[in-house]
């Protein structure tokens, strides 16, 4: 027997074992791995500016124990950006600072979940939320996902759940963008059942055409909302500096669970990119970005190869930095896999982002690329044309962008 299972409490342990992350991909990032931006537009010359001019003389106040919420400089500009950029009416004091996306999703977990309470997640969705809620104890309620988002009424038919967990931005891993009606919809759910909404706004800063929607946490007028981000997907997954905007009473309690935890956030971190956002780099780097998301993804959408068997064709893609393609059968999601890596393409199957005593309906499978990460000329595949690098890859990738299928394969990065 193994010592762990002598000396952690065995429903602790099993749990954990049911419900933990996999191991992330070794070396670097290969073509098309979704989950990682673009490292070649990160302005490292200014962030290595800033961090060396913190280091050279720190605030001595600083090198102490700090506030378990986070930097109050760091919190304010964050609450100014979401002012202006998502319509957020949140103040500093709302905020609190996590180490990542999956950070705030465990300590949205522990406090508000209790051993046996429902939660409901997309399903599809995002399994390292679902795993953070399993280990609370939770009892899992998979909703499907339509063209409009998380399906409310399979919502409202839970009776013993008062926690849901959705990526209206960009719903992970379909690409479905949650329409106002069931934003409205959901929002009414928390009310009339005093349930919270713990809302991923995943791929929020990436949206092509349109005015984008309001988050939820800008709808709510009844304090249900919970809202989570980060800055992984703009500067780099390694930076683990995320953040939570709570309902001003819940504030004190994850201050201060997250305090026993690890006390606080690393602080030169907080505060190179406090002086990263207040001289104007973040927004000027989100602005590069967003342009750049735009034309891979243009790239991508003219170079897919027609016509290859099994393959379904491209969704319209709006927002986000990956998409999904519809296949015919999960061995074809499996074949097309395999015949990506062998050329060095990183795809993921869609098929992995069920529960695992979900029963996805429909015989289609899907596969997908990120069009986020490094740029072409970095793959030799992917230096002329795009159809003609992705062509053998795309014989071997399935996807349906809007119904979801038990066997597909999408490019998904993880939080």
């Amino acid at each position: 027997m193994d010592l762990s299972s002598k000396v952690i409490h065995r429903s602790a342990l099993q749990r954990l074992e049911n419900n933990h992350l996999s191991l992330p991909p070794s070396g670097p990032p290969r073509a098309f791995r979704v989950g990682v931006p673009a490292f070649d537009l990160f302005p490292f010359g200014v962030w290595a500016k800033l961090n060396a001019a913190f280091w050279r003389k720190p605030d001595l106040q600083q090198l102490c124990y700090g506030a378990p919420e986070g930097d109050v400089r760091l919190r304010g500009l964050i609450a100014a950006y979401l002012r202006s950029s998502r319509g957020m009416q949140c103040t500093a004091e709302q905020i609190v600072i996590t180490s990542g996306a999956q950070q705030g999703i465990s300590l949205c977990a522990q406090l508000l979940v209790e051993p046996g309470d429902g939660v409901a997640i997309e399903n599809p969705g995002y399994r390292a939320a679902a795993h953070a809620f399993a280990i609370a104890g939770a009892r899992l309620h998979g909703v499907s996902v339509d063209g409009d988002g998380i399906n409310c009424a399979q919502l409202n038919g839970l009776t013993d759940c008062r926690l849901a967990y959705v990526t209206p931005s960009h719903q992970y891993p379909t690409g479905v963008i949650m329409s106002l009606a069931r934003r409205l919809e959901l929002l009414a759910w928390a009310e009339r059942t005093e349930g919270w909404i713990i809302e991923d706004d995943y791929d929020g800063e990436y949206r092509y055409s349109g005015a984008p929607l309001a988050p939820l946490a800008a709808l709510d007028r009844q304090g249900r909302v919970l809202y989570v981000g980060t800055f992984g997907k703009v500067a780099f997954p390694a930076l683990r500096l995320g953040y939570l905007v709570l309902p001003p009473a819940l504030v004190q309690a994850f201050s201060q669970r997250r305090a026993v935890d690890v006390r606080h956030s690393e602080v030169s971190t907080q505060a190179v990119m406090a002086e990263f956002m207040a001289a104007g780099h973040f927004q000027r780097h989100i602005r590069r970005m967003r342009r750049a998301a735009l034309s891979r993804r243009n790239s991508l959408l003219a170079g897919w190869p027609e016509g290859v068997a099994g393959v379904g064709s491209l969704p319209n893609v709006v927002a986000g930095l990956h998409l999904t393609v519809a296949v015919d059968t999960q061995a074809r999601e499996q074949q097309l896999i395999e015949k990506a890596a062998s050329v060095d393409v990183e795809i993921n199957p869609l098929s992995s982002y069920w529960l695992p005593d979900s029963s996805p309906p429909g015989p289609a499978g899907r596969t997908g690329p990120g069009f986020r990460g490094g740029s072409r000329a970095s793959h030799p595949r992917c230096t002329g044309p795009p159809g003609k690098g992705l062509a053998p890859v795309a014989a071997t990738r399935r996807y349906s962008p809007r119904v979801p299928g038990p066997d597909r394969a999408c490019a998904v990065p993880a939080h």
